[in-house]
């Protein structure tokens, strides 16, 4: 297997990773979850995330060759490139063809056989934060990794901004322009996030290549000492609210802050439907927020990711680009605290919607509401 000419990554791929985002599950670990969320319609997403960092590649094929797992995690994607790989093999791959049949066990699996091959320069994964979980599991923090962000829970550091920064990230350091640190892997209770409880643990750290470029911070919760600053800003949004323009609030303590200064019930970690200062829908998934959208005055009011930065993509998969695409850049409302904000070790706000081209899109200068009487200009990336 060795070629001293070629690089050789190790490539798995969860192919459930992210189903659940859509349809408002937050999250897909489990059978039970992953039924669910194919019941309400719920599609495989990680394969394209895997197409982007692939395209994005395209040039280096001399130097690189894929260890990867066969079909959905990994063959399927790697086959369409004209990279060189090799799949492993395993009696548990042969157990079901279908793209449904994989768990987290598969991954680890994988990870474990990868794992021996000492020839192996970096161990690439698609998936979220419970994937994360799983490769430390196994790997432990004594072999480089990268995460190509693609799950619905993406709050640790160990992942690339999305798949073209991921690719970046590997030329960077294949060439010896990157060192190694160790980052992040946080994950959270899905039970108790669906049930409006947001409590993250950090299970462990990863060996990654560290570049501020193209990695992103783990997720920063709000504190305490917010909550002056965040009841000053729902009075500024509560003042300038429309009559008879509905309005999508985002998950988290920021904008629930307005729901509380009202005197109206919120789901912590969903998104709403406000209509005349009463809620009328409850966690509401992108069938459903299309259905309100068609033909009627709305608004997405909306806070960012403490220290990640992200305005769509992390946690709030909810608002798919279908959704973003139908309602006007000037008709998202961001707000975020002063402390979330200097929580932002770039300054820059990112985007990570699933679709690239809407990402270029969306790039420019935002407003962002701080205060009742202040507002910050940021730039998305």
């Amino acid at each position: 297997m060795s070629n001293p000419n070629k690089f050789i990554l190790g490539l798995i791929v969860n192919p459930i990773s992210g189903m659940g985002g859509s349809v408002g599950l937050k999250g897909t670990d489990g059978k039970d979850i992953l039924k669910k969320a194919i019941e309400l319609g719920g599609k495989p997403n990680a394969y394209k995330r895997t197409d982007i960092f692939l395209q994005a590649l395209e040039g280096f094929e001399s130097k690189i060759k894929f260890i990867t797992c066969p079909g959905y995690m990994g063959e399927n994607s790697i086959k369409k490139f004209n990279f060189a790989y090799e799949l492993i093999s395993d009696s548990i791959f042969n157990k079901g063809n279908g793209i449904y049949d994989t768990n987290s066990e598969h991954t680890k699996r994988a990870t474990k056989i990868i794992k021996t091959m000492k020839d192996v320069n970096l161990i690439l994964f698609v998936g979220g934060d419970g994937t994360a979980r799983d490769i430390l599991d196994v790997i432990g923090d004594n072999r480089p990794c990268l995460g190509i962000p693609s799950g619905v829970k993406i709050y640790s550091s160990v992942f690339a901004i999305n798949p073209t920064a991921a690719a970046n990230i590997v030329v960077q350091f294949l060439w010896d322009q990157l060192s190694l640190t160790k980052s992040e892997v946080l994950d959270i209770d899905e039970e108790a996030y669906r049930k409006g409880e947001l409590v993250s643990i950090l299970y462990g750290y990863l060996l990654t290549p560290h570049s501020p470029e193209f990695c992103q911070y783990s997720k920063l919760g709000s504190p305490d000492t917010d909550q002056n600053n965040q009841e000053r800003i729902a009075d500024k949004i509560i003042e300038d609210l429309e009559k008879e323009t509905y309005y999508l609030l985002g998950p988290g303590t920021t904008v629930k802050a307005i729901t509380d200064k009202l005197g109206v019930q919120k789901t912590l970690l969903g998104v709403d439907l406000l209509y005349n200062k009463k809620i009328i829908a409850y966690d509401l998934n992108e069938n459903q927020i299309l259905n309100y959208v068609k033909n009627r005055p709305i608004k997405i009011i909306v806070s960012i990711i403490g220290r990640q930065g992200f305005l769509f993509g992390r946690g709030n998969l909810q608002f798919t680009p279908k959704i973003l695409k139908r309602i006007s850049l000037s008709n998202i409302i961001i707000i975020a605290t002063k402390a979330k904000l200097l929580s932002i070790p770039n300054k820059f706000l990112w985007i990570d919607s699933r679709d690239s081209d809407l990402d270029k899109e969306m790039r420019g200068l935002y407003k962002i509401i701080t205060d009742y009487d202040e507002v910050k200009i940021i730039e998305l990336k």
